[in-house]
């Protein structure tokens, strides 16, 4: 996962570019991994504004956000390949002003998924 800091003005344009290329934005408020997601998402975007000291500062009230790699970008236990990170950078660094990003991955507790169980069709019901 990458996390991204995302001017609140783009995040439905910037989460629609990255769904096309099967990367999923999970705001980290809102992220079930956490008891207190607005508390969780108010001590990551200080952190990584304080990080930066002072070039940052203009995305001190915007949006927290982890991207994460869809299936299609998998294959199997191997590590992800060269080309999703270069999709993630390049889709990122054309939203530009409206993202602030450092070009590494990290990681979050595994998110829930999930799934329906399969309804089997009985004969006669």
């Amino acid at each position: 996962m990458a996390t991204v800091l995302v001017d609140p003005a783009v995040l439905p344009d910037l989460s629609a570019d990255l769904a096309s290329l099967d990367l999923w934005v999970w705001p980290v408020a809102t992220a079930p991994v956490h008891t207190d997601g607005p508390r969780a998402a108010f001590q990551l975007r200080r952190r990584m504004v304080e990080a930066r000291r002072g070039a940052w500062d203009d995305a001190a009230t915007w949006t927290p956000v982890w991207v994460a790699f869809g299936d299609s970008w998998r294959a199997g236990a191997d590590p992800l390949p060269w080309s999703a990170h270069a999709a993630l950078w390049d889709t990122l660094a054309a939203h530009g002003l409206h993202v602030r990003f450092r070009k590494c991955l990290g990681g979050v507790p595994p998110l829930p998924v999930v799934r329906e169980p399969a309804v089997r069709h009985q004969p006669g019901a």
